[in-house]
């Protein structure tokens, strides 16, 4: 079901279990704007037709935050403007490329191309998958776009990440709502999970540039200023406890100076950081 933020903001929340991000919605006077395109044909059904028991404006845009899968494969659905930055396009352009019948998936799977909980996903919940090839979007952008759906003006920006390459945030001004998608996690190289010490104060900058009272993310509940400034603040200390590849000597760096034990979710933002000095070396 959909969660009423406001009269004019919606969002459908994450579902861990199924891999499923969190979807906005977006009205104007005339127009609806999507946010992210759902991990899976179903999941984009299934949002449509939340969407059809509201008594909102047609949805002409839709908008792919990242190319991560669980965000972009219910694109098809969507019989609007699609919009996604000129990286999220390239990126998407091996997608494009790849067919889905059980042969191919078990190709990805041996060449790690896709997860075993994509290919999972995708046997479960994309239909005629031997036919099926994913669209391209319609409208690319280089750094920022910003839409009018009709006396709400909605701001595209593609902004530093720790996450990915090519995050895009939503900022809705009037309501000072921002959608983040998954730019705020940490991301995985060589399977080792880990925060990237060079992009965590430019990205921290580029969001923070904007009046946001509300934060919606991809993969957890919706935040409010004061959870999101706890959310920095832990970020912060635990890169600056995380001087070298050492787990031993970061946690006791973080202990002088905080004059405490690092909290769990800390000890798991010192371990990112730990591990992207590993990365690096």
């Amino acid at each position: 079901m959909l969660n009423k933020f406001s009269e004019t903001i919606y969002y459908m929340p994450n579902q861990d279990e199924k891999d499923r991000p969190t979807l906005g919605l977006v009205c104007g006077d005339q127009y609806s704007l999507i946010i992210d395109c759902g991990n899976s044909v179903q999941h984009a059904k299934d949002f449509l037709l939340e969407i059809e028991k509201l008594n909102v404006p047609p949805v002409k845009y839709v908008v792919i935050t990242h190319a991560h899968w669980d965000h972009f494969l219910g694109m098809n659905e969507f019989d609007a403007t699609v919009i996604a930055n000129s990286q999220t396009n390239e990126l998407l352009k091996t997608w494009q490329s790849y067919t889905f019948d059980d042969s191919s998936l078990q190709t990805y799977a041996q060449t790690k191309s896709m997860s075993d909980k994509c290919i999972e996903i995708i046997q479960a919940e994309i239909p005629n998958r031997d036919s099926f090839k994913l669209n391209s979007p319609h409208i690319i952008f280089e750094k920022t776009l910003t839409l009018d759906l009709g006396n709400k003006i909605c701001i595209l920006e593609k902004i530093n990440s720790t996450h990915s390459d090519d995050a895009t945030i939503v900022y809705i001004p009037d309501e000072k709502v921002i959608f983040l998608g998954d730019c705020v996690y940490s991301t995985t190289t060589n399977s080792i999970f880990h925060y990237k010490h060079s992009l965590l104060l430019p990205m921290i900058e580029d969001i923070q540039k904007y009046n946001a009272e509300t934060f919606i993310l991809g993969h957890e509940s919706i935040c409010d200023s004061n959870e999101m400034e706890n959310f920095w603040k832990e970020l912060k200390a635990a890169s600056e406890a995380a001087k070298s590849s050492s787990l031993e000597n970061a946690i006791e760096s973080f202990k002088l100076e905080n004059k405490r034990n690092p909290n769990d979710d800390e000890l798991f933002f010192i371990k990112a950081f730990v591990n992207d000095h590993i990365i690096q070396n």
